[in-house]
């Protein structure tokens, strides 16, 4: 089967302080219960540093200033074709995040951290880049 034709979404690899990394745990496909950086659907109309921060605020909570483009990611399955354009962002301000949209937790989390966790498919060679 053909894939349908290609979505472009954006995610945001967000920073605190301490050097923790914003992740999300997925609550819906593709990548249910896995780690990832917050992210989805750029919509009509939307460029696409508004849709990294309505994404990040949707499923995070956190207000964030996006900074340059850090990777393209394309996702192909028999039912899907994302490119994922992954942005570097700031929080705003001292925010602790919350799993909001389609999220089931988020969180800050430590390098040490990241090789505990279930993470999507190559998200950390992208992480090692920003």
């Amino acid at each position: 089967m053909t894939p349908p034709r290609p979505t472009v979404a954006v995610a945001a690899i967000v920073f605190d302080p301490a050097g923790r990394v914003l992740l999300i745990e997925r609550g819906r496909p593709p990548g249910v219960g896995l780690w990832s950086v917050p992210g989805g659907k750029v919509e009509p109309g939307e460029s696409l540093a508004v849709a990294v921060a309505r994404e990040v605020a949707e499923e995070t909570g956190v207000a964030v200033e996006v900074g340059p483009l850090v990777e393209v990611v394309e996702r192909i399955g028999a039912e899907h074709h994302y490119v994922i354009l992954d942005y570097l962002a700031h929080a705003r301000a001292p925010t602790a995040p919350r799993a909001g949209d389609d999220a089931r937790a988020a969180r800050f989390v430590a390098a040490d951290e990241l090789a505990e966790l279930p993470l999507t498919d190559g998200l950390a060679p992208v992480l090692a880049k920003a």
